[in-house]
Formats: C-alpha cells, sequence, structure tokens
C-alpha cells in the first residue's frame, strides 16, 4: 500500500497534476472553442477527483486533487511545457516521468490502476465535447486525433 508520505513535496505535485496533464493532450491534441476546452477541462477535473479503482495511493490523489479544486487552487497551475519539443510531446513525456515515478515506489497494481486512471481521464475528456463540423452538424464526438492522443497517452503510461 503506497501513501503521500513516500514522495516527496515536489514528486506529490506532480502526481497529482498528472490526471490533468493526460486531459490537457487531448485538449492540444484537437483544440477547439472555449466552450469545448471548458468542457474537457471539467471532465478531467470529474475524472481526476473519481478514481476507477480504489487502491490507497489513487485514493490519497483523488482527495488531494479534491480539496485543492474546492478551495479553488488549481492542480495544474504553474505547468507550462517549456523546451523545444512539441507541446504534446512535452505532455505526453511528462505522463511517462510521472508513471515511472509512480510505478518505482507502488505496487505494481497500484501503478497500473494510475495508469489506467490517467487513460481513462483522457478518454472522458475527449468524450466531453464534439468536435468538428457546425453549430453542431458533422460534428464528432471523439475526432482521430483525439483517438490518436488517447493512444499515444495509453502507450506512456502502461
Amino acid at each position: 500500500m503506497t501513501t503521500k508520505s513516500e514522495f516527496t513535496d515536489e514528486e506529490w505535485v506532480r502526481i497529482t497534476r498528472a490526471p490533468f496533464i493526460a486531459g490537457m493532450a487531448i485538449t492540444l491534441a484537437d483544440p477547439g472553442g472555449p466552450i469545448e476546452a471548458a468542457k474537457e477541462s471539467m471532465a478531467s477535473i470529474r475524472s481526476a477527483t473519481n478514481p476507477p479503482t480504489r487502491e490507497q495511493l489513487l485514493t490519497e490523489v483523488a482527495l488531494d486533487i479534491q480539496s485543492q479544486v474546492q478551495q479553488h487552487h488549481n492542480p495544474a497551475k504553474g505547468y507550462r511545457p517549456t523546451g523545444t519539443a512539441p507541446a504534446g510531446e512535452q505532455l505526453l513525456d511528462e505522463l511517462r516521468e510521472v508513471h515511472a515515478l509512480v510505478a518505482s515506489r507502488a505496487t505494481p497494481e497500484e501503478a497500473a490502476a494510475f495508469g489506467e486512471w490517467l487513460v481513462a481521464t483522457a478518454q472522458d475528456a475527449a468524450n466531453a465535447a464534439k468536435e468538428g463540423g457546425f453549430m453542431g452538424f458533422h460534428a464528432e464526438l471523439v475526432s482521430q486525433r483525439e483517438t490518436d492522443m488517447i493512444d499515444r497517452v495509453r502507450a506512456a503510461v502502461s
């Protein structure tokens, strides 16, 4: 059973922001307008505060995120992709690094559940808003670019 106490404060910040990074990757994969971005962000918050399983680590992460959201703190505040690589690649790199960090200290079951949670958060963000079309006509629920990014998130955290 892995707990928050096994990570430094900086590591914990990265862990609690990871679900939002997964959602952000979807938004960057197929940018829509502000309404779509808001819907994707809200879906990320819902997913980040409701992990799919009840492992101790996931529960602690979700409770910490829930506390931050209730206090109107943005768990992803201060995170900005920097460097020469495209922003989407930098987000995937962050997810890889955080998953490796979790895997280095958590049980294999917890690490797998954490990775699945990140993929589920990306999927929830993609499902939150239709993409393309005009005034809702010919729009698709999940675009091909979003589907591709979900696959890339899955590969990054597997």
